[in-house]
């Protein structure tokens, strides 16, 4: 079974403004309300994908029950944690440039932490679980770190995608997975990543450290994959970037995704591309038509 934990979910609100007036009044004219937060993206693309999966986290409020409706609607499972307070609503002003407002989440108190972590020890040895998404204030700085160990004691194969001072926390745990992209990777390791080389370089050490799947992104460069004795990068497809939220997630859900039915490790790292690539060119997640169809433009190679 594949799980993702999602510690800070959002309602995602977007809005088009044609020509965006700072201090006077503007007026939208498309508008759309989608669940956010890593984790539930990556739900939503393994769902859609094919691989039926449980969402776990913290939820609360109108808008965390907005979240549940979304995923029933989609058949996701969940198995949340209601807290006090209520769910954030992050908006994406779309106009000639994008704008973010992230609101606040709610605050977590100890014990619903502790039970978020007693679900995490209650998975089976072969289940994935996808941690993703940053470390709120109001939650222990070393939860992954937890999360990890207890992973690592039951055999689940733990996906890693965070930012990058919660995986330097992580770093010398076992992990199935982490994808950071050449930014983050740069500050794990306290230098900047410029070139494929570079990203290889550190991608090795990452993988010396304990990851057993590494996936860098790197934007316009393609991605580059380390596991073992084997060394890829992967070009990206041609097309209009319209959104980059959600792609990093949508890599980690096709790789996982294609893994999870069987396929090889490199087969895996080119739907991942796709699957990123798919959500990048259109203004939601990306679905299972859009992943096939830009499959074959991802052209893998290995390097030395």
């Amino acid at each position: 079974m594949i799980y993702t934990c999602t510690l800070n979910p959002s309602v995602d609100y977007i809005i088009h403004v044609e020509k965006f007036t700072e201090g006077g009044l503007n007026r939208g004219t498309d508008t759309a309300y989608y669940p956010g937060g890593k984790g539930i993206n990556v739900s939503r693309v393994l769902q859609r994908l094919g691989q039926r999966n449980t969402a776990l986290g913290f939820l609360g409020g109108f808008t965390g029950d907005f979240i549940k409706q979304e995923l029933n609607k989609a058949d996701i499972a969940h198995d949340f944690i209601q807290v006090h307070g209520t769910t954030r609503v992050n908006m994406k002003l779309k106009s000639t440039n994008e704008t973010e407002i992230n609101g606040p989440g709610p605050a977590i108190t100890e014990q619903q932490e502790n039970d978020l972590l007693q679900k995490i020890a209650r998975l089976n040895e072969g289940d994935y679980m996808v941690a993703a998404g940053s470390v709120p204030t109001t939650i222990s700085p070393d939860f992954y770190i937890k999360a990890a160990e207890l992973c690592s004691q039951n055999k689940v194969n733990m996906i890693a995608d965070t930012s990058s001072s919660a995986l330097k926390k992580m770093l010398g745990q076992e992990v199935f997975l982490v994808k950071p992209n050449h930014h983050e990777l740069g500050e794990l390791f306290d230098t900047t990543i410029s070139n494929v080389e570079e990203a290889l370089h550190y991608g090795r050490q990452l993988h010396e450290q304990g990851a057993k799947h590494v996936i860098i992104s790197m934007g316009g460069q393609g991605a580059v994959y380390v596991s073992g004795n084997t060394s890829l990068q992967a070009s990206v497809p041609a097309g209009e970037v319209k959104n980059t939220v959600g792609s990093g997630d949508s890599m980690v859900a096709g790789f996982i995704a294609s893994i999870a039915s069987g396929s090889t490790p490199e087969k895996a790292f080119q739907t991942a591309v796709a699957a990123g690539s798919a959500t990048a060119f259109q203004d939601d997640l990306c679905e299972k038509a859009d992943v096939d169809r830009l499959l074959d433009q991802v052209t893998v190679h290995p390097l030395d």
